[in-house]
């Protein structure tokens, strides 16, 4: 049977899609429309040319059209960008951007694959030659341009989240300094505070300003320089201005078809990825999805669910059933020698859906610790109080992060338990993990927390506790001279038994160590001894940062 597809869009989704469309029927016709000149780019290793650990541009095509022509046999059309889509007759309208001539083409199914735009506030100012935002290869190469020419000292990046991050780490790295200015209180949305507050201090030991909580009011330009105004009042002078406040899906043509637009704003699609209009199908950053986690419409725009959902419209169209099964935001970022990653929902999240959940926190090292070079990992963990069902991850550290996360986020999507990560058989050799692996440790006491052995609270509930309440450090002497918490009394672990008359029965006893582990033990031998006790999740270590 004689099939005429369309896709309007290349780089990850609509690429993709091409790509399986002809692998699986020779005969179709595909037309992709592009109105850039490239179909397929690394969007994600963008900020590293700028920062000059891709040095060569053409390192950052993915795949050219003359190449996606010869092997795919797609007609590809970069510089033509289409401008309607007409349902009812089932064509398209186009503008041939270098001839600068329209012309119409048909289709019998069409995939949408625009992606998002970059997020530009109404402010002055904000339209001069040094204001930068970050979505394709042009932008890339003027602002790789102008830090090459004119050598700027100080950059304002607004926006903390993954490109404002990654672009900020990269202007660093080429002698500029960077002041990154971030609307909410931390950076990087997908992490919980306490969290995000490990990058933060580590961008500031290396360097990078952080004017958190503060927003852009206005860009005031002189002869030599730039003023950044702030909502707070703050100014900031600077020789570039890089924007990463966010992206929008790029909805215009969907809404001029009469397309269902969703709630967050993104192309309303069913499980098949159709659209309201059965015939045309939408993939990628432009289009809603179900969060697997709490089974809610959400905008997640990831390069790796966007190839998955471009495949899995070519088999739709071409009559094998595929469902996409909804995006959990898996992602990680390195920052200088530092990484964290996560997947899952996070606490914010979760609140806002009302979604209960138990926590939990572990400081675990990279691999055994007396092999050279192990590293502290952080790693987050929430999971439902009634069965323990994993329902967020959240890691930071220097060394196999990703690692961790990736088995999380495996455990994640096969809708495993905390008591399942017990359980997990990883790989062990002393320059790559422990016997008892970071997760396994991550499962171990997220399920003593989860079946009542251990009794915590964590960094955030100790503004409320009460008079009855009574601290106990178990650390040794020397680590508290390295800071306490207020109020404590100091017993070390290896003493406790023997100096137990100390700590009084009539109230809550409160205990931290270093990571929580030493502090389990103390909370163990206190509950058989008939007291009341809470271990602190995370230990000093989690705390200290916090207060």
């Amino acid at each position: 049977m004689y099939l005429k597809v369309l896709i309007i869009g290349g780089v990850a989704g609509g690429a993709s899609a091409a790509a399986r469309l002809r692998r699986i029927d020779e005969n179709i016709e595909i037309i992709l429309f592009e109105r850039g000149p490239n179909i397929s780019f690394a969007n994600c290793g963008l900020p590293y040319h700028i920062g000059e650990v891709i040095k060569h541009r053409e390192n950052l095509l993915v795949q050219t059209a003359e190449g996606m022509e010869q092997r795919f046999r797609v007609d590809v059309r970069v510089n033509n960008e289409v401008i309607n889509i007409d349902p009812k007759n089932k064509q398209v309208e186009v503008m041939d951007l270098k001839k600068n001539k329209k012309y119409t083409e048909s289709y019998d199914k069409l995939i949408l694959s625009p992606g998002a735009a970059p997020f530009k506030p109404d402010i002055a100012g904000i339209k001069a030659k040094n204001v930068f935002t970050l979505r394709n290869l042009d932008d890339t190469f003027r602002i790789k341009e102008l830090v090459d020419n004119s050598k700027p000292k100080h950059a304002v990046v607004v926006g903390g989240g993954f490109i404002g991050l990654e672009i900020a780490e990269n202007l660093h790295e080429r002698g500029v300094n960077v002041t990154i200015v971030e609307l909410a209180n931390q950076i990087l949305a997908p992490l919980d505070y306490e969290m995000a507050v490990l990058l933060q201090d580590y961008l500031r030991e290396k360097g990078i300003k952080l004017q958190l909580g503060d927003g852009l009011k206005e860009i005031q330009h002189k002869e030599d320089a730039s003023i950044v105004e702030l909502n707070s009042g703050t100014s900031i002078e600077t020789n570039m201005i890089v924007l990463g406040i966010g992206v929008r899906p790029e909805i215009d043509l969907a809404k001029k078809a009469d397309l269902t637009i969703g709630e967050r704003g993104g192309i309303k699609v069913n499980k098949n990825l159709q659209t309201s209009d059965p015939d045309i199908y939408a993939v990628g950053d432009v289009i809603e999805v179900k969060d697997f986690i709490n089974g809610n419409q959400t905008l997640i725009p990831l390069a790796g669910p966007a190839n998955k959902q471009g495949r899995i419209a070519a088999n739709n169209i071409l009559g094998i059933k595929d469902e996409y099964k909804g995006t959990q935001g898996t992602s990680v970022l390195k920052l200088f020698d530092m990484t964290t990653a996560s997947t899952g929902n996070n606490e914010k999240i979760l609140k806002r859906f009302n979604i209960p959940y138990l926590k939990s926190y572990t400081h675990s090292i990279s691999h055994a610790g007396y092999y050279p070079g192990a590293m502290p990992m952080a790693i987050k963990l929430l999971f439902s109080p009634e069965n323990g069902t994993i329902l967020g991850a959240q890691a930071v550290g220097f060394i196999g992060v990703e690692k961790r996360i990736d088995v999380l986020a495996t455990a994640i999507r096969a809708k495993m338990t905390v008591l399942d990560l017990q359980e997990l058989e990883l790989s062990y050799a002393p320059p790559y993990s422990s016997a008892k692996d970071p997760v396994n440790m991550a499962g171990y006491v997220a399920s003593n927390i989860l079946n009542n052995s251990s009794k915590v609270i964590h960094w955030d509930e100790f503004q409320d506790l009460s008079n009855d309440s009574f601290i106990l450090d178990v650390r040794t002497k020397e680590e508290t001279k390295e800071g306490m918490i207020k109020g404590a009394l100091n017993i070390p672990i290896d003493e406790l038994r023997e100096r137990i008359e100390e700590i009084p029965k009539d109230k809550e006893i409160i205990i931290y160590c270093a990571i929580g582990l030493r502090g389990y033990l103390a909370h163990r031998i206190l509950v058989q001894n008939g007291y009341s006790s809470k271990n602190l999740s995370g230990g000093y270590t989690t705390y200290e940062p916090l207060v």
